[in-house]
This record gives C-alpha cells, structure tokens and sequence, in this order.
C-alpha cells in the first residue's frame, strides 16, 4: 500500500474528482478526511465511504473555505484527532463559462474566491502542520485551461493559472521544509457536470483528443496517488496534465 497510514486531507472530496480520490487513497491505505460545501454532503459521502471501505478510517469537515481561521481550525482537530497530517489535496473549486460581455464582478470573485484563495487558506493551514513535523505534500487541482484557455468564463481559467503560479511558488518555499507541492491539471473528465453535456457537444470534444475518450475521474486520482506517494519524493513544483494530449 502506497499511502498505509498516511493522514490526508481532500476538500471537495464528496464527488466527482475528488471522491474518486478518497477511493483511490483509501485503497492504498490512507487515513482520509473529506470537506464540502455542507456538512450534510460531507457526511453523506463520507458514510458512503465507510460502506465501501469499512476499515478504513473516514472523517468529514466542512469548514469555509474563504475563512482562514475556519480552515485552520478545522485542519488542526484532524491533525489532533489522527496524530498527524501528510497529504492536503486541493480540489475544491467552481467552473462557469459566462462570455465577457455579461460578466460581473461578483461573478468573477465568487470564482476566485474558491478556486484561488480557498487554495490559500487550505495550503497555508496545512503547511502550518505539516511543518511542525517536517514533512507533507500538498497537491492542487489545475486545469488544462490555465494553459490554453477557454472560449468563455474568463475567471476560471484565470483562477488555475493562479493555482500554476501558487503551486510553483511553494514548491520552492517550502522544499527546505520537507513539504512537495505539485499541481494536477485535468483535460475534460467525465464527472457527474458532463454527463449533463448533449452527445452532440461531447463527441467533437472526443475527436480533438488524440487518445480518444475523455478522462475518468479515476485517471486524475491516480495522478494524485503517485504525486502523494514516496514514488514521487524528488518529484516538486510539477504541473502535471493529464488530459489525454488534448489541445482546446
């Protein structure tokens, strides 16, 4: 087991991308605490976790995000609760595609909000931790986007641009103490959002991709999975795409 009693922390880990990565954590045998919007969700997936993997250990927090002695507050009771925290997985955040012309401010701080200084909050509550007991990895949830762009919705891939620039930035701050930051970058994943998406839109998004499928939710958590293991230890400051070559 790549993770065996590893403490990690996944924020939006009650679906899609995320909750793929508590499963795929917990099989490796990690210790893994999930955040939502809610607490209700948070339970909900995390009882849905206990079912599947019952002796595994399973927590669910649902601090704000946007609050930083939330975020500190909640990441230092886990820490407490389970002796320790290794891996903080920053996956957390909101998509849109609203064109320029009808964009608002509120509109592009709720975005930034999240997406960017939620990331914030969460690295620097948990870098805290983490550099207590002189080690730890931090992985963030970029998107192909922060490097091609998006037709619409400028706001989001500005905000996973950002997340480049934060994962980089400490990388190199904090590799003297024993803390890696890498970033994954997803191309277009079939979570629950695009299964909404009509045939017809989807198909052509098929065909400019050279592997020919879109990705699983399963293919980001294994990226996760090895950035988080020991297999990945000389390995920080990374932006890891994983979006089958595509390149819109």
């Amino acid at each position: 087991m790549r993770l065996k009693d590893k403490v990690a922390i996944i924020t939006g880990g009650s679906r899609g991308i995320g909750y793929a990565t508590a499963e795929t954590f917990l099989r490796e045998g990690a210790v893994v605490v999930i955040t939502a919007s809610n607490d209700a969700n948070a339970q909900k997936a995390a009882a849905k976790l206990r079912e599947a993997f019952p002796k595994s250990k399973v927590g669910a927090i649902s601090p704000d995000l946007n609050d930083m002695q939330s975020v500190s507050q909640a990441f230092r009771q886990v820490a407490q609760r389970y002796g320790r925290l290794d891996i903080l997985v920053n996956n957390a955040g909101v998509s849109e595609s609203t064109p320029l012309s009808d964009y608002t401010s509120e509109t592009f701080d709720r975005v930034m909000d999240l997406n960017v200084k939620g990331v914030f909050h969460a690295s620097r509550a948990a870098a805290e931790l983490m550099q207590e007991q002189g080690s730890g990895v931090i992985l963030n949830t970029s998107s192909m986007v922060s490097i091609y762009g998006q037709p619409a919705g400028v706001a989001y891939p500005t905000s996973k641009f950002a997340v480049n620039g934060m994962t980089l930035s400490l990388a190199r701050e904090l590799g003297p103490k024993g803390i890696r930051v890498n970033a994954v970058a997803p191309g277009i994943t079939e979570t629950d959002m695009m299964k909404a998406v009509p045939k017809e839109v989807i198909e052509p998004m098929i065909r400019q991709i050279p592997l020919g499928r879109l990705g699983q939710p399963e293919d980001i958590a294994n990226a996760f999975l090895f950035l988080a293991s020991e297999e990945a230890s000389y390995i920080s400051g990374v932006i890891l795409r994983v979006d089958g070559l595509a390149r819109t």
